[in-house]
């Protein structure tokens, strides 16, 4: 990085996605925090539902499946497992789109493309799981004097000063989405993530977008922000220096708007469940009527619940968008 101090945006960037970014590591996301992808292969099964769904809505037998931030592609694989394994898709075709900055893993289905950017005019579902909240944001907080400031980070130390205020865009944000008035209060700046969603979800020609993340909205935001670090499992403070993730809780509701059309927010346990995730435990019957087949039944309801748990994945967010049909839209085979 160019300079000692700089704002946390810049300085995100930086950590993130340079070319010693922490993205770019050979190890992944995965070896560092937990999705819901990693949690279960329910979640999987329950996207590659909501891709079928979708597929009947479009009318048509040939799909795309676009994943924003797509990690070493575990989501795609295991969609693309629960499509062969099962029998609610027969003969539909899926164009599977992994869209990530860090190169190719090796061992990935030949059947999954890889690109940097998601592909444009396709029709379809672009699912985004845990990918808005590392859009890089500017960090605001407010002076003695009640003067919403940028905060400064120096990225060796993670050290903090604050800055010139906030001004043009980004304190036209504030006031509508965050509006921020007692010294000492913070705020994520969530302009650059409105845009970052604009821009995937108008790749789509027709079918629907997704967005699952750590969220919050306008009348519950957090007074001081929610940035943090993540490192082999452990939250850990956030220094920009490339040696941990960098992440804060995303406002889905300030996404949703800077997308027109119909949008719909909900959390994850009530989605998941409309996708026929339950964690409900089999009857007590099958243990003796059919002893193994309760024990798979057990397992799946516990990793259900671990799916759908309040204070924990069930109470991420989801902002499901419906993109209707556009010109030119195609989806190859």
């Amino acid at each position: 990085m160019t300079y000692d101090w700089c704002r946390w945006r810049e300085a995100s960037e930086t950590a993130l996605y340079g070319e010693a970014g922490f993205y770019r590591r050979p190890e992944g996301p995965a070896g560092h925090f937990r999705t819901s992808v990693h949690a279960s292969p329910l979640f999987a099964g329950a996207v590659a539902r909501l891709l079928v769904r979708t597929a009947r809505e479009l009318g048509t037998d040939s799909v795309a499946l676009v994943d924003m931030g797509a990690g070493r592609g575990e989501l795609l694989t295991g969609v693309l497992a629960a499509l062969r394994d099962g029998d609610a898709a027969p003969g539909l075709t899926v164009r599977a789109c992994a869209v990530e900055i860090a190169a190719r893993p090796p061992g990935l289905d030949p059947a999954v493309e890889w690109c940097s950017e998601p592909p444009r005019g396709v029709r379809g579902l672009l699912f985004a799981n845990e990918w808005l909240d590392n859009v890089p944001t500017e960090i605001a907080e407010v002076d003695p004097d009640g003067v919403p400031r940028y905060v400064l980070v120096r990225a060796a130390d993670g050290a903090e000063r604050l800055g010139d205020p906030v001004t043009g865009e980004d304190a036209r944000w504030l006031s509508r989405w965050w509006p921020l008035t007692r010294p000492g209060e913070r705020a994520e700046i969530g302009r650059p993530r409105d845009e970052a969603w604009a821009s995937a979800v108008s790749s789509l020609a027709a079918g629907t977008a997704v967005a699952v993340d750590y969220a919050h909205v306008r009348a519950a935001r957090p007074p001081f922000g929610t940035l943090t670090g993540f490192r082999g499992g452990r939250e850990v403070p956030p220094v920009p220096d490339g040696g941990c993730d960098l992440t804060s809780h995303v406002a889905l509701d300030s996404c949703a708007a800077a997308v027109e059309g119909e949008a719909e927010l909900t959390d994850q346990r009530t989605a998941l469940r409309e996708l026929g995730v339950s964690g409900e435990r089999p009857p007590l019957v099958q243990a003796s009527t059919d002893p193994a087949g309760y024990v798979r039944a057990l397992a799946s309801a516990g990793e259900a619940a671990e799916l759908t748990a309040r204070g924990g994945l069930g109470d991420f967010g989801w902002l499901r968008q419906r993109v209707p049909e556009r010109e030119g839209g195609y989806c190859p085979a």
